[in-house]
Parts: structure tokens; C-alpha cells; sequence
């Protein structure tokens, strides 16, 4: 797969998470991408998934996210 290819496919499941609701609570980096926590809280349950993000483009996509969802960017 190409790093573009991989890239949309990351970037899609950014997407879809975000979709069904869930916000980005944590990220942590190291050397082979970065691991981000997302949270979709109710009345009843959290919900938590990980995603591992491996391409730089959609690390800066989900830094663009993090920093709207965080009302630093409009």
C-alpha cells in the first residue's frame, strides 16, 4: 500500500470515529507512529478505542482535530 493510500485509510477511520462521537482524549508518540486515545462518554458507559496512526500526514490531520476540538482553530 502506498503512504498515500495508507494515509486516506487512516485518515478515514479518524473520520469515522469522530462521526459516532468520540473526542480525542490522549495521544501518545514514539518511534513508530502514535497511539490516540479516543473517548465517547454517556449516561451509562465510556467507550475508549486506540488508534495507531502511522503516517505523518495523518498525524498532522489529527493534530488539526485535536486543536479545533480544543476551540484553538475556528
Amino acid at each position: 500500500m502506498s503512504d498515500y493510500q495508507q494515509f486516506l485509510a487512516e485518515r478515514d477511520k479518524i473520520d469515522f470515529l469522530l462521526q459516532k462521537g468520540f473526542r480525542i482524549k490522549s495521544v501518545t508518540e514514539n518511534l513508530s507512529g502514535a497511539f490516540v486515545e479516543f473517548e465517547k462518554a454517556s449516561e451509562e458507559e465510556t467507550e475508549i478505542q486506540v488508534l495507531h496512526v502511522l503516517t505523518a500526514e495523518a498525524r498532522k490531520y489529527f493534530s488539526v482535530v485535536l486543536m479545533k476540538q480544543t476551540n484553538h482553530l475556528d
